[in-house]
């Protein structure tokens, strides 16, 4: 029996946006995952983005949340690097 998977939206801005080159991405996630795995995830396919993995807060659904949440289908997810200026 296959496991279940949940779709996303990742939001991108700032240093993942400029990574990616897109302002959002669709992905494809076993059940279960956090949100950190999607961080991991984005910083595995582009290295550069290491230097943002402790910096970085995460929001699903438009609210803050912690790196152990769990996502569910049709999640939105957001990656808040620090941004420049102030």
């Amino acid at each position: 029996m296959s496991k279940s998977t949940i779709t996303i939206t990742v939001k991108l801005f700032a240093a993942y946006q400029e990574a990616y080159g897109v302002p959002e991405l669709t992905l494809e996630l076993p059940e279960g995952t956090l949100v950190l795995a999607v961080q991991e995830r984005l910083i595995a396919e582009h290295p550069e983005l290491e230097q943002w993995r402790d910096l970085t807060r995460f929001g699903v659904n438009l609210q803050f949340a912690e790196p152990d949440t769990m996502l569910q289908d049709g999640d939105e997810v957001v990656l808040i690097p620090p941004v420049s200026g102030g």
